[in-house]
């Protein structure tokens, strides 16, 4: 069975997605340059605002997530997994890991990429201030 969320959010000048290990979203409306993890600000929607079916769903070890971001044309999958202790209470952050490190923000574990994997055009789009969409999906 698959569920489904669509996050939309914005670019920033300060987007460099440099990070080795993470990928973050946010709700917050500024960005510094020291978030090189971070590829969208603004975010409509957030972890706590999940409903129950898409969270329970994630919440299996045989969960499979993608995340699909989408700007100015330009499309990247990142794939991950689900996990029994993801908890999606956090009302800020939407936080993809290439570990297995979980915390209130994290949406995915063994992610397949991390910001500093992300295509460059996608990330240049972003920098430019370009609309970001997110859409999580998971198939349990």
């Amino acid at each position: 069975m698959s569920h489904e969320v669509v996050i939309s959010a914005e670019g920033h000048e300060h987007v460099t997605a440099e990070h080795a290990s993470t990928l973050e979203v946010t709700s917050d409306d500024f960005l510094t340059p020291a978030g090189d993890c971070i590829l969208g600000i603004e975010a409509d929607t957030v972890p706590a605002d999940f409903d129950d079916a898409f969270v329970t769903a994630c919440q299996s070890a045989d969960a499979t997530i993608t995340a699909t971001l989408e700007a100015d044309g330009h499309r990247v999958v990142v794939e991950g997994s689900g996990h029994p202790d993801l908890s999606f209470e956090n009302d800020r952050s939407h936080v993809l890991r290439t570990s297995d490190y979980v915390d209130d923000r994290t949406v995915m574990v063994g992610a397949d990429a991390a910001a500093g994997d992300v295509d460059r055009d996608l990330v240049a789009a972003l920098a430019d201030g370009a609309d970001l969409t997110l859409t999580l999906s998971v198939e349990s």
